[in-house]
């Protein structure tokens, strides 16, 4: 599932939800949009730190990695 998102240079971008947890935990991102709305980084609730916890299926490991998280980033700016 795609989720749109802002980034720190308010960039509109989507990407897809597995991601979310790690661009949040990395400041790259300042808000996220959920089906109520836009959430802000720092000033909105989100889920605990532990989050990561519940996902230990193989569909998920891309989410703890973060040599995949770099390479994300690095080639979408």
């Amino acid at each position: 599932m795609l989720i749109q998102i802002i980034r720190e240079n308010n960039q509109h971008d989507y990407i897809m939800d597995f991601m979310l947890d790690s661009l949040i935990d990395s400041k790259k991102i300042v808000k996220f949009k959920r089906r109520k709305g836009w959430v802000t980084i720092g000033a909105d609730r989100i889920r605990a730190n532990n989050r990561y916890s519940a996902f230990n299926g193989d569909d998920r490991r891309a989410a703890n990695n973060p040599t995949f998280i770099h390479h994300y980033l690095s080639s979408n700016p």
